[in-house]
């Protein structure tokens, strides 16, 4: 017997918001969700590895991947290239897997149009202030980096209406808990 295709969940927000500690977290308590590993044209950070937390390619091979239709969304944020690979979501999904995808707005917007049976899902902070304090608290952007991503944030978070759920994180249990039962709604509603 085939399996049930699986969900298609976005996860967005902006940076420092807390999205790879959710996502570590739904990994670790639902076995049948899945996350993709994106492409990125940016240097990995301290600590980073390849094939785990990023694809690092040049941006010369990524917009050609790009132009092939061999990714499912992309967009430049911050100056670098980031993708999703059409292929590794669509092996999850036939297989049955929930795929979580971590993107931007600009990315889930494109996924809307392509996939408008994905399950959309912005991180936003209790607080600017809070978000401010995080990025900071992380310590790998230089301060005009820095400067930069508060301003993407505060477009980013005026487009939260876009998604299907936001999801304040202003206690990491609490979200995680909201962001699982939103995802066991949504696969209840697909076998109905």
């Amino acid at each position: 017997m085939k399996p049930k295709r699986g969900l298609l969940v976005v996860i967005s927000g902006p940076s420092g918001v807390g999205k790879d500690t959710i996502i570590q977290r739904l990994l670790a308590l639902d076995s049948n969700l899945r996350k993709t590993v994106s492409f990125t044209t940016r240097r990995p950070r301290h600590g980073e590895r390849e094939g785990l937390d990023y694809l690092y390619v040049n941006a010369k091979e990524l917009k050609t991947k790009i132009l092939e239709g061999q990714v499912l969304e992309h967009a430049t944020y911050d100056g670098n290239i980031y993708a999703t690979s059409a292929a590794q979501v669509e092996e999850a999904r036939a297989a049955g897997y929930d795929t979580i995808l971590k993107i931007d707005v600009q990315g889930a917007e494109q996924v809307r149009r392509s996939s408008p049976d994905a399950l959309l899902i912005f991180i936003a902070p209790p607080t600017f202030d809070a978000l401010a304090q995080r990025q900071k608290k992380r310590q790998s952007d230089s301060t005009q980096e820095m400067a930069q991503r508060l301003k993407i944030a505060e477009l980013e978070m005026a487009r939260s209406r876009e998604f299907d759920h936001v999801v304040v994180n202003d206690d990491v249990d609490r979200a995680v808990a909201e962001v699982l039962a939103i995802i066991q709604r949504a696969r209840e509603g697909q076998t109905k």
